[in-house]
């Protein structure tokens, strides 16, 4: 019965310090009885720095980059940015219950948003050995993920609508040569609603669970 129900949260905009701790103490008080949960966050300007630090950007000693502060995070990979405009989705799931792995969940991963982005007409793909999706050989969607207790932290942020200049201060993911792009780019009257509504829709498909209405939403954590 878990494993036919996951529970979809719309948090909307909201500081990044605290979905992580709420994250943090979701994972570490669930058991074999918790609902996975898919969580639909923005957050104000910050940049979060993954495990695989390399010293690409340089950051002031109050930890801040153009008065953008920069946070540590547990996740994989390096350095990047989230805004408002940006549909993050944070992945609380037991892969064990699910009988699915990281590379497997990856793999879903990037099937959800190329077709979600193909749904829109905008094609894209992956690059390998570098995570995240492409169009036009720009980035749009980075990952990163962490497995605590057999379960999934953190995710992915998909770039809508959004100010893409801080991503200047930093290589973005560790690399120089990465330029990044959004949806706005491609259909300017797309919404994070009408994104969300169509990454919902393919989410229940690859995870194989009922879709969840949007009477379901809760507005906070």
């Amino acid at each position: 019965m878990k494993n036919k129900i996951i529970f979809f949260k719309n948090i909307g905009l909201t500081d990044w310090i605290k979905v992580a701790n709420k994250m943090n103490y979701f994972t570490e008080h669930r058991d074999s009885f918790t609902f996975d949960e898919i969580w639909f966050v923005e957050h104000y300007p910050i940049f979060t720095q993954g495990l695989l630090k390399k010293n690409y950007s340089i950051i002031s000693k109050n930890n801040f980059i153009n008065n953008i502060p920069v946070v540590n995070t547990d996740r994989g990979g390096q350095i990047t940015y989230h805004g408002p405009g940006q549909q993050i989705l944070y992945f609380l799931i037991d892969l064990r219950r699910r009988k699915i792995n990281i590379r497997q969940l990856i793999d879903i991963i990037h099937i959800l948003i190329i077709d979600t982005l193909n749904y829109f007409s905008i094609k894209s793909n992956i690059k390998k050995k570098f995570p995240g999706i492409y169009v036009n050989k720009k980035k749009i969607c980075s990952l990163g993920l962490r497995i605590k207790k057999g379960c999934t932290m953190h995710g992915l942020s998909l770039n809508v609508n959004m100010d893409l200049t801080p991503f200047n201060y930093i290589y973005p993911c560790g690399d120089i040569y990465i330029t990044m792009t959004q949806i706005k780019e491609f259909n300017s009257v797309l919404t994070l609603e009408d994104i969300r509504i169509v990454l919902i829709k393919k989410l229940s498909q690859l995870l194989n669970v009922k879709i969840i209405k949007k009477s379901y939403f809760l507005e906070n954590i």
